[in-house]
Formats: structure tokens, sequence, C-alpha cells
């Protein structure tokens, strides 16, 4: 895919990357962050012991993603009408408020209504965060600012999703739904200013619009193909292999190996440019799913977990790297979206076609399968940025 990267070069500039304003957006982001995964696997629990069975259980994630990327859309509008502060105080309120619902009954229809604001406020969060990092740091350790946000990101995932299915023993359901909440409400206290109002002009506020030539298509597709992949193994796996400590190890190695990727992509990325890194990324995550299709070999899939971890990890900072070098400060909300709408819409679309793949082929080759369209994604990312006359390119080290 050809793109064109036609915005003036940013010169870097010596600022620091931790401010106060930077720490409490870390902060915000983790705390809403523990109260999504504490009950991304206690929500369809819930339902279960409630008499929802499985198809309750799998509604109730189904509308909480549906929702986050139907708000993705309009997210940088709403930065751009009450800024950064204001839009991301709605976001922890949606997100952290209706849990409470929860603590008075387990109705179906109304367990499905509190996930659905609750992706809502996702949406707002993760698209708002992004956009907000990028606003805050130094456009020459942008890729690195990036990379402590993903660990940032990625500690909640890895603490909340065991830790919230121990604590319905201990201390039960109700008192779960109120920590989720007070997890996310806490970061109202502490919500960092921004600029006042993001500056999205009336054209580019439209997520969809404005792409042609804009040279965001091709990190955002290839980020598609690799959190495709991601939604197959974190929602296939365990299903695939009876072996369920073999299984959860390797998810803890790939929910670990990737924050780390995305750390040090960012850092090595601001240094020789995150399009250097891209293709290796997208060899790894394909190397790691192809892996994968050896299921009924531990060592494999304990290989295969740490490979795709790191890839998957390095091509969420490295997309968003590149697509932010290529767009003015104009579009950091669109941007935020558009990469927040790959992630979402790739995890889920993953699922949902791998089911009805897995049914006519069996795992080994449908993972096969997917790591065959993770490496087709080396292809775009391959291709030189075709250059506007005159114009230099934002990809740093682009050659």
């Amino acid at each position: 895919m050809t793109s064109l990267a036609c915005e003036p070069t940013v010169a870097p500039r010596p600022d620091r990357l931790v401010t106060a304003q930077f720490v409490r957006l870390l902060l915000v982001t983790f705390g809403s962050g523990l109260s999504m995964y504490l009950l991304t696997s206690v929500v369809p629990l819930y339902l279960a012991a409630s008499g929802s069975g499985g198809i309750g259980a799998g509604l109730s994630t189904g509308a909480m993603m549906f929702a986050a990327v139907a708000v993705e859309l309009v997210v940088p509008a709403t930065l751009r009408r009450l800024g950064y502060r204001a839009t991301l105080a709605i976001g922890l309120v949606l997100l952290g408020a209706p849990s409470l619902l929860l603590i008075l009954t387990s109705s179906l229809p109304l367990v499905l209504a509190v996930c659905v604001i609750r992706g809502a406020g996702l949406a707002i969060m993760v698209v708002g965060a992004v956009a907000l990092v990028a606003e805050l740091t130094p456009p020459g350790r942008r890729g690195e600012a990036l990379g402590v946000y993903g660990v940032v990101v990625g500690l909640p995932a890895a603490l909340g999703l065991p830790l919230g299915v121990y604590l319905t023993g201990v201390v039960g359901f109700e008192t779960l739904f109120v920590l989720a909440a007070v997890c996310s409400l806490a970061g109202l206290a502490v919500l960092p200013g921004g600029p006042a109002r993001a500056t999205d002009d009336e054209h580019h506020v439209k997520v969809l619009g404005g792409l042609r030539g804009s040279g965001l298509l091709m990190p955002a597709g290839v980020f598609a193909a690799v959190t495709l992949a991601a939604g197959i193994s974190v929602t296939f796996l365990p299903l695939a292999s009876h072996n369920h400590t073999l299984i959860a190890t390797a998810l803890l190695i790939q929910a670990v190996a990737a924050p780390a990727a995305r750390w040090l992509a960012g850092w090595f990325g601001d240094r020789i440019g995150p399009r250097r890194l891209l293709v290796p990324a997208l060899v790894l995550a394909a190397a790691g799913a192809g892996a994968l299709a050896f299921v009924g070999t531990p060592a494999a899939v304990l290989a295969g977990a740490a490979l795709f971890g790191t890839g998957f990890g390095a091509a969420q900072n490295l997309t968003l790297a590149i697509m932010y070098d290529r767009s003015p400060r104009s579009r950091y909300g669109q941007v935020s979206a558009l990469w927040n709408l790959a992630y979402d819409g790739g995890w889920g679309a993953g699922a949902i076609l791998f089911g009805f793949v897995v049914a006519g082929t069996g795992y080994p080759t449908a993972f096969a399968l997917t790591s065959a369209i993770v490496a087709l994604a080396v292809l775009p990312a391959a291709k030189r940025p075709t250059l506007c006359t005159g114009q230099p390119s934002n990809d740093r080290n682009h050659g």
C-alpha cells in the first residue's frame, strides 16, 4: 500500500519525558485499566453463576466491545468541544460508576446495559489518553513515552485478570464491583489538565475522514492484522488445549512480553526510526502465531506465546508512533481513535471469524492461517513511503 508522508519534520525538543502532567495521566490510566480488567472475567462468571449460561457470558463481552468501537468514532469531536480534562472525567465516570449497579441485580438485560455504558467509558479513556500522551510529551521522545504508557496499560491486564477471579472467592462479587468502581472514580482526583481543547478542525474530527494520502492507512491496517491474531490467541488458546496450566502460563508470558516489548520498541524507535523495526516485529508476531499450530507441544506453545507477545507489543508502539509522526497536532485525536478502532476491530473480528474457520479446519490449520495473515502484513509494512515533492517526511529515519 502506498502512503504519503507530507507533514514537515518536527524537531525534537530537549524537554524531559516525566512531568507531573504525564505522571497524573499514567495514574489515571492505571486505575481505569484496573477497573476494566478486574471485571473482564468476573462479569461472565457473575452471569453464569446467576443462570445466564455461556450465551450471557459471551454477550457481556461483545456488548462492551461493540460499544467501545462505536463510541471511539466520536471521541475526537468530544475532545475538541470539551477538552481533555472534561472528556476523561466523563470516561472515568462511565467506566466506574455503572459497576455499582451490578450489586442490585444479575438480570441479563441490566448487566448488558452496564457493559455497554462501561464500553463507552473505556473508549473515551483509551482514545483520550493516547492522544494526550502525544500532547504532553516531546516529539523526539514520543516513542519512548508511548512505550512507558504501554507498560502502564499492560500492568492492569496482568494484575486484574487473575486478581478479579481470585477475589470473587475471597470477598464476593459485590465487594469486587465496588472496588472496580473506586479504581476508576479515584482518577477524578488526579486528572491531568492538558491543553484546554484538542485542536482538531471540523474536517479532521471525522475519524474516517481525510485519510486518503495521509499515510495512516498502512500502519492502521498492519496493526489490525496483528490484533486479529491477538484476539484469536486469547480467546481460543484455552479451548484448544486441555492443559490449563500450560495455557495459563502461555497467556501470562504473552501478557508480560507485550508491554516490555512495547517499551523497548519505543526506546529504540526514537533512535533509529519506528519504520525500521516494524517488519521485524511483524515477523516475530507471525512466527509466534504459527507456533500455536503445534498446540499439542508445550515447548511450541510457550515459545509461540513469547514470540507473539513480543511482536504484538512492539507493533502496538511502532504503528502508533508512525501514525503520530505522519500527523500534525491537529489530528492527534483522529490518530488515537483510528488506532484504537484497528485494535478493537481486529480483536473482535479475529475472535468471530476464527470460530467459523476452526469448525471446518481444526485448531492447528486455523492457527497456521492466522500466522499467514500476519505474515502478509509484512508486504505493506516493508514498502517505502512515497514522499510529496518538496516536502520532507515526518517519518524519523524512514529509510
